[in-house]
């Protein structure tokens, strides 16, 4: 079993082969983790929400469901899953996003260049799987943004379905409920 730990505001990049599993665990609870990857050996197929969505019919991942790549092709299956509450619409926080919603863009930390920088690749969108983050849709389609559901600990597990090389990082964002007001450390294990 390899354990890593993601500092707050930090991203990390772990290569995992075919069959191993990968659990997320939020240390402190109420932490939002940015889950991106990529096809090892190409960079230009990569985990895709929308693909994700569109393949389970489903805004929500479930235990059992599989999570997958822009070319429609399987990367990863749920296999456990403490909180049932994740996001599959939100892209990665950017020096944009914070401008626009809270003018303090200017070297602030970020996934969108964490996950980048880990990665040594310069995609210009990084849609991942905002796994803890709870965003609630509401029948007009409009959504909110909540505090996680998930508590000191709580976990989910994926196996990975291909060889990847897995993007991650702790979200940045303290301005609001995203991450409970406050960013904190992630661990992850592969086993």
């Amino acid at each position: 079993m390899e354990e890593y730990t993601v500092t707050p505001c930090g991203g990390i990049r772990i290569e995992a082969t075919k069959g191993r599993q990968i659990e997320v665990v939020d240390i402190d609870g109420g932490q939002v983790v940015d889950f991106f990857a990529e096809m090892k050996g190409d960079s230009t197929e990569f985990i895709s929400p929308g693909v994700t969505i569109d393949c389970n019919e489903s805004l929500r991942l479930h235990v059992g469901d599989i999570i997958y790549s822009n070319k429609y092709k399987p990367m990863f299956k749920v296999l456990y899953d403490d909180v049932q509450e994740h996001d599959l619409l939100h892209p990665c926080c950017r020096p944009e996003m914070y401008d626009f919603f809270y003018q303090n863009g200017e070297n602030h930390p970020n996934c969108f260049n964490n996950i980048n920088h880990a990665l040594g690749t310069s995609h210009p969108v990084l849609q991942p799987i905002n796994l803890f983050m709870y965003t609630k849709v509401n029948a007009d389609g409009s959504i909110e943004v909540r505090e996680p559901l998930s508590k000191a600990n709580d976990r989910i597990v994926l196996e990975a379905l291909e060889n990847v090389v897995l993007g991650i990082a702790a979200c940045s964002v303290s301005e609001s409920s995203c991450n409970s007001g406050k960013c904190t450390a992630i661990k992850i294990l592969v086993g």
